[in-house]
């Protein structure tokens, strides 16, 4: 089962959408066509008098006209000198004289030209004026008077109107934008209505449980009727609970499929924005909006993004965000008892929720959909396996055997890698050495290309058979699958342990397992090469981590059946300061001291059995060194038949915790 990764996509309302450059170009040839059609254009022509331009033709030096109703333009044989005179007004410098302004002519400016205009005297007429053109040789050109006006219409009025529409067009595109800005209040959500292909139950595998008890949901939501004859109230609210991956987001879509009702989608982030008071606006018009079409659900993802615990904490008030999960509080209790709108919410964080939320009456029933067991992962690799070329040698119930503790989309994950894993070898089939391959790639992380010194191999070397072989000979340890000295990831090297069943208590027993494994690798280093490294870190922080819960927890240790409260995930900062610790100094002192018993016997237990296995453990290391890794038939014939049921180390540690 794996969460829905093709949701549609809502479509973007940025109140300050940009304008493509397209239409800033457009605007800039709009401008300067405008400039060229209004703004006064320099006279290049000389602008002559009709008698001149006679006797123009009668010196031949007019070679082309051309008559557009009665203005004739043309172009001279020879450039023309053309004397132009302007008058200028010249006032008295006494300001009592009554006489008028007297006009003064400029000086005399000359210019030579190639063209000229004149102006057809159409009053009068001249006859003599088409022969004289023949007789000179002259070309004429007369142009329709009405393509002459259609076109200067175009030329003068188009380019003024294109400028108007384009800034009626940005005015309503700033109206709109601004119209966006004051709907911030108005609900997120994405709508799915039954008409859209849906998810049902038989889409989802590996949460049986899960899925009978959202059945009863669906009855309700399909035949409401039915229940409120009886009086019966619904569950308002229904939270799932599952680590990330388990598939919250697609069992809320199925049961929306199954009961084929609208399905509103919200991430509960999107209710909070930097304006106060828009967050509760949204979570009143998504409800608003549910009511309208009920039946309906309500689908909330990542609830603890607006649903954490209020004042808890130091530096975590967060107004906007309680005035939202105010709103929500409001409006999940204000539900009239007949109302057929279910609220659906996903968390994988239900230990930071705000109690009030949790109460009867609004989040009435918590599912669990946890990891899939083998069966369901079978189921899961069957789904997503389908659109897959499987070769014949694809064993999906060894694949499901050894996935264990893997979430719905870690295998849709793992198919996928397999298939691109296939796709990179130029295969025409997806085989089980893809498989495993994406497997290692998942679990142990993608291989690199580092050049290690010998001396660096050979420490890698004894650490990893180190823990092999502890875990070899420990009955109660997962069985080994596979060794290696090969760098993945951030690791040198991985030793990879797959447990047979799935398993969901542990026993003291497979804890104590647990930490002699994990201190094989560091005690190793110190039988075989007298000196240690930096690389068990890891391993010494989970086996301190794991022996701590072992005191404080579970009561598996010389203090007896005490469970102390930890801090360790306490979520919220500062808040452990003002609850106070519910045990003194002094027992603070022996917790800590009995971590260190168990880590410290542990280690010497783990020394005895590398001491007594030397030999077997130089083999190991020299198998590793040569063949980089080996699996686990390979192991059977370096180490022998693991001893299940002979005594072993086990025992004594058994005798050593009680």
């Amino acid at each position: 089962m794996s969460t829905d990764q093709q949701e549609q996509k809502q479509e973007s309302k940025s109140p300050f959408k940009k304008i493509n450059y397209i239409w800033w170009l457009i605007l800039i040839g709009l401008i300067i066509w405008n400039l060229m059609t209004f703004l006064p254009k320099v006279n290049r022509e000389a602008n002559i008098p009709y008698s001149t331009f006679l006797e123009q033709i009668k010196e031949d030096n007019v070679s082309r006209i051309q008559i557009d109703g009665d203005k004739i333009t043309g172009e001279f044989v020879k450039p023309f000198e053309w004397a132009t005179n302007a008058p200028v007004t010249q006032r008295s410098t006494s300001e009592k004289s009554a006489e008028p302004p007297e006009e003064k002519i400029k000086p005399t400016t000359t210019e030579t030209y190639s063209k000229f205009i004149t102006i057809f005297p159409q009053d009068v007429g001249d006859p003599n004026l088409l022969p004289l053109l023949e007789k000179h040789n002259v070309e004429v050109d007369v142009v329709t008077r009405a393509h002459t006006r259609f076109t200067e219409i175009i030329i003068s009025v188009l380019p003024f109107l294109l400028l108007i529409v384009f800034f009626i067009w940005m005015g309503r595109q700033a109206v709109r934008n601004q119209s966006s800005i004051f709907r911030f209040g108005r609900s997120q959500a994405r709508r799915y209505t039954a008409n859209r292909p849906s998810v049902t139950f038989e889409d989802v595998a590996g949460a049986n449980e899960a899925k009978a008890q959202l059945q009863q949901e669906v009855d309700f939501l399909s035949r409401p009727e039915k229940y409120h004859k009886l009086g019966a109230r619904i569950p308002r609210g229904v939270l799932l609970l599952g680590r990330p991956g388990t598939g919250k987001t697609l069992m809320a879509r199925a049961v929306a499929g199954e009961a084929k009702v609208p399905f509103f989608n919200i991430s509960a982030s999107e209710f909070v924005e930097m304006f106060v008071g828009v967050g509760a606006s949204r979570v009143r018009d998504l409800f608003n909006q549910a009511k309208e079409a009920a039946p309906s659900i309500i689908f909330i993802d990542e609830l603890d993004a607006v649903a954490r615990r209020r004042g808890a904490g130091m530096g975590t008030v967060n107004d906007e965000r309680e005035q939202t999960l105010n709103q929500l509080l409001v409006e999940m209790d204000g539900f009239d008892e007949k109302q057929e709108v279910i609220v659906m919410a996903a968390t994988n964080r239900p230990d930071v929720l705000d109690p009030a939320l949790l109460r009867p009456g609004r989040f009435d029933r918590q599912i669990v959909i946890g990891l899939p067991d083998r069966e369901g992962r079978e189921g899961i690799l069957k789904i997503h396996s389908k659109p897959l070329t499987l070769s014949d040698n694809v064993d999906l119930k060894l694949l499901a055997r050894i996935t264990t503790g893997m979430s719905g989309a870690d295998l849709s994950n793992l198919c996928n890698e397999a298939a691109i894993l296939a796709a990179k070898n130029d295969r025409k089939e997806v085989t089980m050495d893809d498989f495993e391959e994406a497997l290692d790639k998942i679990s142990l992380g993608e291989k690199r290309q580092v050049i290690l010194d010998q001396t660096v191999r050979r420490v890698i070397a004894f650490h990893e058979a180190g823990h092999a072989l502890v875990a070899w000979f420990t009955p109660n340890a997962d069985p080994v699958h596979k060794v290696t000295i090969i760098p993945h990831g951030l690791a040198l090297g991985a030793t990879k342990q797959l447990p047979l069943e799935d398993q969901y208590n542990y026993s003291r027993a497979y804890l104590i397992s647990r930490i002699l494994v994990l201190l094989g690798g560091r005690t190793a280093e110190e039988t075989a090469i007298g000196e240690v490294s930096t690389g068990a870190e890891n391993d010494l922080v989970e086996a301190t981590r794991l022996a701590r819960r072992m005191v404080t927890r579970w009561g598996m240790s010389n203090l007896g059946l005490l469970a102390f409260k930890a801090d360790e995930d306490q979520p919220f900062l500062g808040y452990e300061l003002s609850r106070g610790r519910d045990y003194s100094e002094a027992t603070a002192a022996l917790i800590d001291q009995e971590i260190k018993r168990l880590l410290d016997e542990s280690h010497e237990n783990v020394r005895e059995l590398l001491t007594a296995k030397a030999e077997k453990l130089h083999t190991l290391a020299h198998a590793l060194l040569e063949n980089e890794t080996i699996e686990q038939p390979d192991l059977k014939d370096i180490l022998g038949s693991r001893p299940e049921d002979s005594a072993n180390i086990l025992d004594l540690a058994k005798e050593t915790y009680r």
